[in-house]
């Protein structure tokens, strides 16, 4: 019976890395493709920053002619709501206020629902691809956050939701955005 035990979490374990490694990638690709699409868009240039693990937002992109710069923090998934941690909004906020050449500087809250909504383990229904462009409000305080699929946003504060009414960014390419 022990035996049976340890195989089941073996087995377990390997579900979680997998899982684990899909979700990374769906980010990077996420991310990859912002980058695509500002650095198709005129005047823009934008680029991947690199791993979570050095304190750096997703994206950073510019526009030196309108004087503007985004620090962007990207999120995709399956689920119905997307998590933003305070600290990953906060090295975003850092980011901008390091560039105060540019007159325009935000942070963007860039979200990706996929049009496969997970239901169960490794079972998904389809549904609407959405994405919302969220611009930080820095007169708020700032915490843990989270977009739902319907594109409301709140404040997660004490394990409650409190709604942040945000503005949604124009972009300057073809998005699946909803407002």
């Amino acid at each position: 019976m022990q035996s049976k035990t340890v195989i089941l979490s073996k087995i377990s374990k390997i579900n979680n890395q997998k899982a684990a490694k899909t979700r990374r990638q769906r980010g990077y690709q996420w991310e990859d493709t912002l980058v695509k699409r500002f650095n198709s868009s005129p005047k823009w240039k934008a680029f991947r920053l690199g791993s979570p693990s050095i304190a750096l937002p997703d994206v950073l992109a510019v526009n030196t002619d309108n004087s503007t710069i985004f620090t962007i923090e990207a999120k995709s998934g399956t689920s119905t709501s997307l998590p933003v941690p305070a600290d990953q909004i906060e090295r975003c906020l850092e980011w901008i206020k390091t560039f105060d050449i540019y007159k325009k500087r935000q942070v963007l809250l860039a979200f990706k629902f996929l049009s496969k909504k997970r239901i169960g383990i490794g079972k998904y229904e389809s549904r609407e691809l959405r994405e919302f462009y969220k611009i930080w409000d820095e007169t708020q305080e700032i915490t843990d956050c989270v977009c739902t699929y319907e594109g409301k946003f709140y404040a997660k504060i004490d394990g409650m939701r409190k709604e942040m009414p945000l503005k949604e960014c124009n972009m300057p390419f073809k998005t699946k955005q909803r407002t």
